[in-house]
């Protein structure tokens, strides 16, 4: 398709997933649906985790983040999404997109670095469990938060102002529900040849740098599993392991296959799967963790019978 003649764009229209009213109406009700189930779920594990004592520990320390930023991840696309479906609109102004690009990218990257720090944390609890609370302080663990922290941001930072510096042609209808940003990069009549070298050699390693250290971790880990004697503590072993590598495969899985290829070859299928990452991932975290992990489901009925004793007259 030839590109239209190249103007000044202020603003950019979500096309969303579906075209049909009909399909858009049932959209709008599952995005809320998720929308609110996401919130919720992950705001009663971080409440979990904060108000018991029992669970302040490394690994439900980087779970109550991970929770925090599956949040930020629903909160930064689907809001705009279903304000725009009431409103009858489908337009998000140039500056709202790529504010909503920068801290998507943010979110998306720190869950990657958040299931890194948690592989680790379950390398050092099974490999060297005697040697677990000298590793893993406190100093330790807010350093590696911080870390994370920083170089999400910066990435984020560098491919916002790359593509704040691009020239965008007369259609401006990004195909998905928020601004993804090979979507967006897909709308440039710029040269991006050289942009995409450079993001995908910077986006590659951020994204790949986390899983080639998570499965590093796992090899270690599943290496010293096989050298237990019990059945009974080989699976007690990989039970603490299990919802980690649900979420892994699950978060992993469709990102690799949407953004480790240029962004002229960005297609519907890659739309579709974009929601396995930016709706169903947040939302069924929490329920992965909580149903795999008697501490958090100890947790959780302490907390909601708590708050009924306290209702109680």
């Amino acid at each position: 398709m030839e590109r239209k003649n190249q103007t000044i764009v202020s603003e950019f229209l979500l096309l969303g997933v579906f075209s049909q009213p009909q399909q858009q109406q049932i959209l709008f009700w599952l995005f809320l649906f998720v929308y609110l189930i996401t919130v919720i779920g992950n705001m009663l594990i971080m409440l979990a985790i904060g108000l018991d004592a029992r669970l302040h520990s490394p690994m439900y320390f980087f779970l109550a983040n991970l929770s925090f930023a599956d949040i930020c991840v629903s909160s930064v696309t689907l809001p705009k999404t279903l304000v725009n479906h009431i409103i009858r609109s489908k337009s998000i102004s140039y500056a709202e997109c790529l504010i909503q690009m920068y801290f998507f990218i943010t979110f998306v990257n720190m869950d990657g670095f958040l299931l890194m720090i948690m592989s680790y944390d379950r390398y050092i609890a099974i490999c060297r469990p005697l040697h677990y609370t000298t590793v893993m302080r406190p100093g330790l663990c807010i350093l590696l938060l911080a870390i994370s922290w920083v170089i999400t941001n910066l990435h984020a930072l560098l491919h916002t102002l790359i593509t704040a510096h691009f020239s965008f042609c007369a259609d401006n209808g990004i195909s998905n529900f928020y601004c993804d940003p090979y979507a967006v990069r897909k709308l440039s009549c710029s040269d991006t040849f050289f942009s995409d070298l450079m993001v995908f050699t910077v986006g590659g390693a951020v994204f790949i740098t986390p899983f080639t250290c998570i499965a590093i971790s796992y090899v270690f880990i599943f290496s010293n599993v096989m050298k237990i004697p019990s059945t009974q503590g080989i699976q007690k072993a990989l039970s603490t392991c299990g919802s980690h590598l649900t979420v892994v495969s699950l978060f992993y899985g469709a990102i690799i296959g949407v953004y480790l290829h240029p962004s002229s070859s960005y297609s519907n299928v890659d739309t579709i799967a974009t929601v396995i990452f930016t709706v169903a991932s947040p939302m069924l975290n929490p329920f992965i963790y909580s149903l795999r992990n008697h501490d958090i489901k100890a947790a959780l009925q302490r907390l909601i019978l708590k708050k009924v004793i306290l209702q109680m007259p």
